[in-house]
């Protein structure tokens, strides 16, 4: 089960090949939404609100409804999930992303899903890289324009897949090497399985890209 905020108008819905998750995107008012898995089913639990959140903080102000299940949560009321979708949203500050998981989630420590897709996020702040059981991490369709932005995420020890796709990033040239050197354990990235050659591919640019930079510097 996971808890977000999303633009609800038009919904594009997409299953990954090696995942069980469901990447949703709308646009359009904004509702809260909690999204049930189970049985190989999704149901979704709409709360419809007027306006989109610009801000992580404003999450708090919206309590998802329940749907025809049962929603599992604790005695504490907070949601038995290790999943939070935030898309679809204005974001562009996520200093308070911490309290936020923590507000619904039972176990906020164990997050290892997180959709941030289509907000304003600029660069990789270091509250997502105390995610220390993060294993998805989508950032497509968002406002990140410095490439080694990326190389922070590298502490975080269990990060599989990752969306990068839909930032000015994605115009560099070592855009996908970059990013695979970067996060070495790597298995998808942009919804497209890295393979052994790029991983080959990356090292080699990796050394390469070194060389270059030492050599520069012997000169200076």
């Amino acid at each position: 089960m996971s808890w977000y905020t999303s633009n609800k108008s038009t919904c594009q819905m997409r299953r990954s090949r090696s995942s069980s998750c469901i990447c949703t995107v709308m646009s359009g008012t904004c509702d809260v939404f909690l999204e049930e898995q189970g049985e190989g089913k999704v149901q979704h639990h709409p709360l419809v609100s007027d306006e989109t959140r610009d801000c992580i903080t404003d999450a708090h102000l919206e309590e998802p409804s329940c749907g025809l299940r049962p929603l599992k949560r604790n005695s504490q009321k907070k949601y038995l999930s290790r999943s939070l979708r935030l898309n679809n949203n204005n974001i562009t500050d996520l200093h308070d992303l911490q309290r936020t998981i923590s507000h619904f989630l039972a176990e906020p420590l164990q997050l290892a899903w997180l959709d941030l897709s289509f907000n304003n996020i600029t660069n990789i702040e270091q509250v997502l890289c105390e995610l220390h059981e993060l294993r998805v991490l989508y950032l497509h369709g968002n406002s990140i324009f410095i490439l080694s932005e990326v190389d922070k995420l590298g502490v975080l020890p269990h990060l599989h897949t990752i969306t990068l796709h839909g930032n000015v990033i994605e115009t560099n040239k070592a855009y996908r090497n970059r990013v695979i050197s970067a996060l070495p354990g790597l298995k998808m990235m942009d919804f497209s399985a890295v393979t052994r050659q790029e991983r080959v591919m990356a090292k080699i640019w990796h050394n390469s890209n070194n060389r270059r930079r030492s050599s520069k510097e012997t000169l200076q």
